[in-house]
């Protein structure tokens, strides 16, 4: 199989909370007013991403692996998570605030969903002036304060609040409590895991007039209590390099901030790498081929290539692998 540089038709939801700027800032092929999330790239069942472009166009990323397991992920991540993809990536527009939520670590998600956990990134694209994230709390706190600010309808009076800009870039670990505000677009990297605990969505209701379900017992034993500061990422901005921004046990991810062309070697990587553009544009080319990859657009490149060349006048991306 030729596994030059794919890129996936990008599946789109809609949500409560969505707008238009998927489709105004980054140019998805979307009708809807709501639309919330484009998944790039995904293995999560019943969502699995499709090659759109080239001779494997239509082949769904299950069969990829399925049949050229080594050569497009690579040795060292089959033997860690065998056919399953283990990163999923998305773009999110949050034209409303989404819900207040957490996400369970690897054992708790094991033993109560049969899934991975969710740890996972942000990198800010766009920001209304003034929009800002909620990422955990602002003082430490106890379940049982947490559960009364439940029930007393305080809860948001305990949360740490993180005006943003373009370039912001947030860790989220497991049991950080979280949400993006109103106004925030952005590139979002995570395990491969759909397992949110929401806790609280400010008494909305949907387009059927219904509140969505809380999972307030869940989260109860997922939260971490404590006041941290460990969410915001500091990161070089030198142009033409990779600078590093994440370095976790499920995924590395830095930022190539391009005013010319790079070559990489690599050959002894051993994980398939992905691209996001999250500004510009570049060419993306390995041993079997090349692509156009444009802003808010993703590229997956195979374990087994050689070598990448990104060809640029200028482009922001962000390089994802294991």
């Amino acid at each position: 199989m030729t596994l030059y540089p794919l890129k996936f038709q990008p599946i789109l939801k809609e949500r409560l909370w969505g707008g238009t700027k998927l489709k105004d800032v980054l140019g998805k092929p979307i009708e809807s007013d709501i639309t919330g999330e484009s998944w790039e790239l995904s293995g999560v069942s019943g969502d699995i991403s499709e090659v759109s472009e080239g001779e494997l166009k239509g082949t769904s990323l299950k069969t990829l692996i399925a049949t050229e397991a080594e050569n497009l992920l690579g040795k060292s991540v089959v033997e860690r998570f065998g056919s399953n993809f283990p990163i999923l990536i998305k773009f999110i527009d949050a034209k409303q605030d989404l819900s207040i939520q957490l996400h369970p670590n690897d054992k708790l998600a094991k033993t109560r969903h049969d899934s991975f956990g969710k740890t996972e990134m942000w990198y800010v694209m766009d920001a209304d002036p003034g929009a800002q994230l909620i990422v955990g709390f602002n003082k430490d706190v106890d379940k049982k304060e947490y559960v009364e600010s439940l029930e007393n309808d305080s809860l948001l009076n305990l949360l740490n609040y993180e005006e943003v800009i373009e370039g912001d870039t947030f860790f989220i670990n497991t049991g950080k409590i979280h949400a993006i505000g109103a106004g925030v677009l952005l590139a979002e990297i995570q395990q491969t895991s759909d397992i949110t605990y929401r806790v609280f969505d400010f008494n909305r209701r949907d387009k059927e007039g219904n509140l969505r379900e809380l999972h307030t017992q869940l989260a109860i034993d997922a939260i971490d209590y404590s006041k941290k500061d460990d969410f915001k990422v500091k990161y070089s901005t030198e142009s033409d390099q990779v600078n590093t921004m994440v370095d976790c046990p499920y995924f590395k991810t830095n930022i190539l901030d391009l005013t010319r062309s790079i070559y990489q070697d690599i050959s002894e990587r051993d994980s398939f790498t992905i691209f996001m553009c999250v500004g510009g544009e570049a060419e993306i080319k390995n041993d079997w081929g090349k692509t156009l990859i444009k802003k808010g657009q993703t590229v997956l490149v195979a374990a087994s290539s050689t070598f990448i060349e990104i060809s640029t006048n200028g482009a922001k991306l962000l390089e994802v692998t294991i």
